[in-house]
């Protein structure tokens, strides 16, 4: 069973917003990018990360979920509600797919309805009411992505031509369902392959 996450984007206000957002999704290894009513959208702000990213386009959220459901995938809104539970404390072990709300009005009843469950992200402070949405991605998806028990499958360094102090990606699997689910950039520290790999 391969463990995924998938960002919706839907209704986001400041359209810029979806470029920085790319980066982030591709920085914490999700899948696919679902882009739900406008196909077109600004990279500014990727820095060239919408080229190591799916993107999957759907005319309303009704589809959207469809094609999550036969992904079986749980669809978490990321919104202050009654039920809602902390980000760090919900015990995420499936695929999830992550919708999170305009800037200035949060979900709306529609998107409410296509969402499983609810998750928010503590404040610790009183400064501001909310955050920014892509600020908000990143804190869920890199909570996400942290909790779930992996390990690294090292790549040979001699098989594939890395050299000392080098940063190559490697495959991350996850030890509960043996399955590869995200990369990861490590430094070679050593040029012999361990026997015990």
């Amino acid at each position: 069973m391969v463990v995924e996450s998938y960002v919706v984007v839907h209704n986001i206000a400041k359209r810029h917003n979806v470029g920085t957002l790319t980066r982030s999704a591709t920085a914490f290894g999700v899948s696919e990018l679902i882009l739900v009513g406008r196909r077109d959208f600004n990279s500014f702000g990727s820095h060239g990360s919408t080229s190591h990213l799916r993107f999957r386009h759907f005319h309303s959220l009704i589809e959207a979920r469809s094609f999550l459901k036969e992904k079986d995938c749980d669809i978490c809104g990321v919104e202050i509600t009654d039920g809602a539970v902390a980000v760090n404390e919900h015990p995420f072990k499936r695929s999830t797919a992550f919708l999170l709300g305009n800037e200035g009005t949060g979900l709306s009843a529609k998107e409410c309805e296509i969402c499983d469950f609810f998750v928010y992200i503590p404040h610790y402070g009183g400064g501001t009411a909310s955050l920014n949405v892509t600020i908000a991605a990143s804190i869920v998806l890199h909570h996400f992505g942290g909790i779930l028990p992996r390990v690294l499958l090292f790549l040979n360094p001699l098989k594939h031509k890395c050299h000392m102090n080098d940063h190559v990606l490697v495959r991350v699997i996850s030890r509960q369902f043996g399955q590869a689910f995200l990369r990861e950039s490590v430094m070679v520290t050593s040029l012999s392959w361990p026997r015990n790999r």
